[in-house]
């Protein structure tokens, strides 16, 4: 596979000052217009009058790259998986909660641009805006350079992702289930907090706490706080309360 690295040492046009953003995810833009409506949020199209100049086409032409990729990518690794469990594993990536983590690790949401009334409203560090932004960016590289380029780019960056599914391709992720289950009710994440710590040095317990709009969803507990926090996750998901308006069991932080 061709890096990118490779693609600036044998074009030199491509070798002069990058922006950031392009710093940031290995990516020198041939195109900058590409960059710039992947990075355009509809809200400042609509301010600016400029309809048609925002990331809407792109991401969906982002989103069909993305699918392929991983999916191939899964295809390859996991030869003698049945086209189920490939599913899940690709669902795993391509959520939309998964996305917007993505985003977030190449600081995406610092580089979109949007309208003032979105940016009043905490866009820039809403889920479905870095999600989308970041099936945009996918989409511009695609234009801009092709498919091996995209490819790279996702690849490079999802690598833990992946690794992470090779060690463990049956595991479960009950926070990335809750915080998909509830943010396609609304864009409003899970709150994780720990609430208390017990034991000794060498055998500490953690109780976490997970809450959503204001709302206490379950308690979990665990020997680190990574798994207090799953423990409470997936006992939201078997409470699921926010269905039926019922209030936290205290079986719910065993």
């Amino acid at each position: 596979m061709r890096s990118l690295n490779r693609i600036e040492e044998t074009e030199p046009a491509l070798n002069f000052q990058m922006l950031p953003i392009e710093s940031r995810i290995n990516y020198k833009f041939r195109n900058s217009l590409l960059l710039a409506e992947a990075l355009t949020h509809p809200s400042l199209a609509y301010e600016s009058h400029k309809p048609h100049f925002d990331n809407q086409r792109l991401e969906f032409l982002g989103d069909a790259v993305l699918q392929l990729v991983i999916t191939a990518e899964l295809f390859r690794m996991f030869p003698d998986f049945p086209e189920g469990n490939l599913t899940k594993l690709r669902s795993r990536i391509v959520s939309r909660q998964a996305l917007a983590r993505f985003a977030m690790t190449i600081h995406l949401g610092d580089y979109v641009l949007l309208g003032k009334g979105e940016e009043a409203t905490g866009g820039r560090r809403r889920p479905s805006t870095l999600a989308d932004a970041f099936e945009s960016l996918i989409g511009a590289i695609y234009l801009d350079t092709g498919l091996l380029a995209a490819q790279t780019f996702l690849l490079e960056l999802l690598k833990p992702e992946i690794g992470a599914m090779v060690a463990s391709p049956e595991e479960r992720n009950p926070k990335g289930e809750l915080q998909e289950c509830l943010q396609a009710i609304h864009p409003e994440a899970p709150v994780y907090r720990i609430i208390a710590e017990n034991g000794p040095d060498h055998r500490r317990v953690f109780q976490s706490e997970v809450s959503w709009q204001e709302r206490v969803l379950a308690c979990g507990k665990g020997k680190s706080k990574k798994e207090a926090e799953a423990r409470a996750a997936a006992e939201a998901l078997r409470n699921r309360l926010w269905e039926n308006g019922a209030s936290p069991t205290k079986a719910a932080a065993l």
